[in-house]
């Protein structure tokens, strides 16, 4: 299964290291050569990743350094930036070369859903794309996917030239209903195809755990010291079927823990797993927004209001009940104009989320939590 893939841990480069809203570099470049030198090779980008600047950097700090034999590279065609069919082949272009490479290892139909794959099957992209690979310029194509365990079966039927599925596979969202990351798994499972894992750690929400959560995994990591983060990534990993698992590192410290436990990797024991259940029932308890932060919605809000720092303010207030998450809300991330209660219910927040969630009604909530509106 891709010979040329070194082991099971991506470089996921939607959270790079940031310096004055751009890329920092310098950082960027040590966490290529730390990845590297371990010994793994696979990265993942996509055109929307920190509006293009990923893609950027990608081509400036990777091709631009390394040899194209040495890295694994995978982008995606969204939505968002073809209008009709025609626009597919120039931006595709425009990609490989802002990419500084000839041709991507692979090319996925990014963030697949009912309406967003009609869309997709109107502009012909799919045959597109298996064109690009006729041509050597992509070598696998396939599909990342965010939706029902009915939609993606339809999808794999329809088009069986697909060689991977990215799908949301963590803990916490493994038998939530709205996810459904287990029937997702189990469709890929019939349909035999390779998974790639992204939000194993749901954007950081299962490194940042609820005390009653911490505890359970505290219990099982007194001896080795092991992160948090290590419990969520060997989880998404140790599935049959998985043979790639992305975390999206923002800084060195993230890297240095990831290389640790995953250049030797075993999956999670039976201890490991009953404490991963027990932690599992306190967020059902607690009833969180389960937004991984991908900044999908923030890009065409009218209000410019930075939803996910707004629902993570909302969440610690949940975890924690203190005062941190109300001086973050009102003095870090919103201001008169762009508080929740500023939002003018347009909705295409919820076009763009991959979880589905219903912002709106959720911004709602967090204005009647910080606001009193």
């Amino acid at each position: 299964m891709f010979e040329e893939v070194k082991k099971n841990f991506g470089f996921g480069c939607m959270r790079l290291p940031m310096k004055d809203g751009e890329v920092d570099e310098a950082h960027f470049n040590e966490m290529i050569d730390a990845f590297i030198g371990a010994g793994f090779n696979y990265f993942d980008t996509a055109h929307g990743y920190l509006d293009g600047k990923s893609e950027i950097a990608i081509g400036r700090c990777l091709a631009g350094r390394y040899p194209r034999d040495k890295f694994i590279l995978t982008n995606k065609l969204t939505d968002d930036y073809f209008a009709c069919e025609e626009e597919i082949r120039p931006f595709f272009e425009s990609q490989l070369k802002v990419c500084g490479v000839e041709y991507f290892d692979f090319y996925l139909m990014h963030a697949q859903r009912k309406a967003i794959y009609e869309y997709f099957k109107k502009n012909h992209a799919y045959e597109h794309a298996l064109e690009f690979k006729k041509e050597g310029k992509i070598k696998h194509f396939g599909i990342s996917f965010h939706d029902r365990a009915e939609v993606l079966e339809e999808i794999l039927t329809e088009y069986p030239q697909i060689e991977v599925v990215q799908i949301q596979l963590n803990y916490v969202d493994f038998d939530d209903p709205a996810v459904q990351s287990k029937k997702c798994y189990d469709v890929c499972r019939k349909f035999n195809k390779p998974i790639i894992v992204m939000e194993p750690v749901k954007g950081g929400n299962l490194v940042n755990l609820p005390t009653d959560a911490r505890k359970y995994l505290d219990e099982v990591r007194k001896e080795s010291g092991a992160s948090y983060a290590s419990y969520a990534m060997r989880f998404a990993a140790g599935f049959d079927g998985i043979f790639m698992t992305l975390s999206g590192m923002s800084n060195m410290e993230q890297m240095r823990d990831n290389i640790s436990y995953m250049t030797d990797f075993k999956p999670l024991g039976e201890a490991e797993l009953a404490a991963i259940g027990k932690v599992c029932e306190v967020f059902k308890q607690m009833n969180l927004i389960p937004c991984t932060a991908c900044r999908y919605c923030t890009a065409g809000c009218p209000k410019n209001i930075s939803i996910p720092d707004l629902f993570a303010c909302m969440n610690t207030k949940k975890i924690y009940n203190d005062w941190n998450a109300d001086y973050y809300y009102n003095k870090i991330h919103s201001a008169e104009g762009n508080r929740a209660s500023d939002c003018i219910g347009c909705g295409k927040c919820e076009k763009s989320c991959p979880q589905h969630l219903p912002v709106r009604q959720l911004l709602k909530d967090v204005a009647r939590e910080f606001e009193g509106k």
